[in-house]
């Protein structure tokens, strides 16, 4: 799988600006927070910023503004091995996300606007058609637009290339990237959305996995939050628990950086099950740190935490 290719993905940067406060505030309401973080995000450049960070050989493809926040994410890519394929555009801004993140739990709600990454086109894949090609691994979401996403994993999928789809946020798209997807990789509210049903327990999500694999998903791996990721393919059909470094304090990106660390383990030819580790393993330790992309740990950081787990 591996031959010394890398990983591409496909996705949006947007600028994270995250307020801390116990609750959010109703329609015409002003309340007091009780922090404020800004720093870069968008779920494809956290996934990049993840998989760089954990030693993965990254290349992003996307557009930004030629502004201060894509300022932002051109050194975050330079400060962790990140390639950027990204288009600087003149005319349009940057991406930004607003983030709300309970300062007692850590829960948070998100809004993203794309900026310049939602103008991503199927020609804008197209000219990216040799990154995509050359690469083991390929990964995208739903941020930009469907259409790109669909053109890039039937190029990623013809290829050979192991294909990463995750279905977030939760916006329509063609039936036909199922089958295009080697990892289909919902969380338990994206995969309710999909499947029609809640998933609280093991039993539902199987139930939601073989209905993945019943529209022509390989394998499908639903993230469950502090309860791990369930794993159902042909061959296989078993939850994998979280991996906890220390007491979560921001769930936001945790998602985000289990992708990052198991499309770096794939890249690496591990099986599913300890690529899958690997990822919750990455997730572990950034939810124990504010904000998104630079909560991302570094690959002894998730080495060291991995061991860990096997001493117990």
């Amino acid at each position: 799988m591996a031959d010394g290719k890398g990983i591409a993905i496909l996705g949006i940067y947007v600028a994270d600006t995250a307020y801390l406060a116990g609750r959010m505030p109703k329609i015409g309401e002003t309340i007091s927070g009780s922090g404020f973080s800004l720093g870069p995000g968008g779920k494809g450049s956290n996934q990049a910023v993840a998989a760089g960070r954990a030693g993965g050989k990254v290349s992003f493809i996307s557009k930004i503004g030629d502004d201060p926040f894509g300022k932002m994410a051109l050194e975050i890519y330079e400060e962790t091995g990140v390639t950027p394929k990204v288009e600087v555009m003149s005319d349009m801004p940057s991406g930004a996300a607003f983030i709300f993140v309970n300062d007692q739990t850590g829960d948070n709600a998100i809004i993203v606007y794309p900026g310049a990454a939602g103008t991503i086109s199927v020609a804008d894949v197209e000219a990216h058609r040799a990154e995509i090609e050359n690469a083991a691994v390929f990964v995208t979401q739903l941020e930009q637009p469907a259409e790109a996403a669909l053109a890039a994993l039937r190029i990623a999928g013809n290829a050979g290339v192991t294909t990463v789809f995750n279905p977030a946020p939760a916006n329509p798209f063609d039936d036909a990237c199922y089958g295009l997807c080697d990892f289909f990789v919902p969380n338990e509210s994206e995969a309710a959305a999909i499947v029609g049903f809640e998933i609280e327990t093991e039993a539902e999500a199987r139930r939601a996995g073989e209905e993945f694999l019943k529209r022509g998903v390989k394998t499908a791996l639903i993230t469950l939050g502090e309860n791990g990721v369930y794993i159902h393919s042909a061959d296989l059909s078993k939850r994998i628990p979280a991996i906890s470094a220390a007491p979560a304090i921001d769930t936001a990106g945790a998602g985000d950086a289990f992708i990052g660390g198991f499309a770096t383990a794939l890249s690496e030819d591990m099986g599913i099950e300890d690529a899958v580790r690997f990822g919750c393993a990455t997730a572990g330790i950034a939810v124990t740190r504010r904000g998104t992309a630079p909560a991302m740990p570094k690959r002894a950081e998730i080495e060291q935490l991995l061991s860990r787990e096997e001493l117990v």
